[in-house]
This record gives structure tokens, C-alpha cells and sequence, in this order.
């Protein structure tokens, strides 16, 4: 019988959307790192992911250290800074993510991540 192997997803940005996301893949069996900049964010997920940790994800050495490269999926759920969802998503795509699922603000930033590789891209707004 073969072994079923787990997917590993990486959820950045732990706001409502992002913890939504953590929570529902964590309850489906899936291997789920969380990750933000803010601690209380992080310690509020710890109970609801494999792992969480406290760090800024538009540093490309944190990236790295974390092993991006090892995850099946990123999902960049950060919202309210497109500067940094862009930035992150490139980073997980060059880095070797193989799939990347992103939030988007609106229509341009969605462009934007499609433009960078981003392999799906929501606007929770539109998609309700």
C-alpha cells in the first residue's frame, strides 16, 4: 500500500483571510507553516498550524532559512501591502515554490501577481 504524503503549504499574512486559509488546511490534514510579522498573530495561530513563526517574509535570507523551496503551495494572503505581496510572491516563485495562490487588493494588483507567475489569484471581495 503506498504512503500518503502530505502537502505542505505556507500561509503568509495572518489576518482574517490567512487565518482562514491556515485553519481549513491545518483541518484537512495538510502540514501548514503560518507566517507574520506580528507575534500575537503568530502565538494566537500556533494551536491551528504545524508551525508558526514570527518573521518578515520580504527578507529573501528568512525565505531561504525557512526552506520555502521545500513547500508544495504559498498561499501570500497580505492585503493591505502590495508591495509586499508582490515581492513575496516573486521571491516563492524564483525560490522554487510550485505552486503560488495569492490575495489581491483588485484588479491591478491582480495583474501584477499573474504578470510574476502567481498561479491563482483571488479578490475575496469579488469572489463572495
Amino acid at each position: 500500500m503506498a504512503k500518503t504524503v502530505k502537502k505542505q503549504y505556507v500561509v503568509f499574512g495572518l489576518g482574517r483571510f490567512g487565518m482562514s486559509v491556515a485553519k481549513a488546511l491545518y483541518e484537512s490534514g495538510a502540514d501548514v507553516l503560518a507566517v507574520d510579522k506580528n507575534i500575537e498573530l503568530v502565538n494566537e495561530m500556533d494551536a491551528f498550524c504545524t508551525q508558526s513563526v514570527c518573521a518578515d517574509a520580504t527578507d529573501e535570507r528568512v525565505l531561504q532559512k525557512l526552506g520555502i523551496n521545500n513547500f508544495d503551495v504559498a498561499v501570500v494572503c497580505i492585503g493591505t501591502q502590495a508591495e509586499s505581496s508582490i515581492f513575496i510572491t516573486l521571491m516563492c516563485k524564483q525560490l522554487g515554490v510550485k505552486y503560488v495562490v495569492c490575495k489581491a487588493q483588485d484588479k491591478m494588483h491582480k495583474t501584477v501577481l499573474e504578470k510574476l507567475g502567481a498561479d491563482r489569484v483571488i479578490i475575496p471581495e469579488e469572489e463572495m
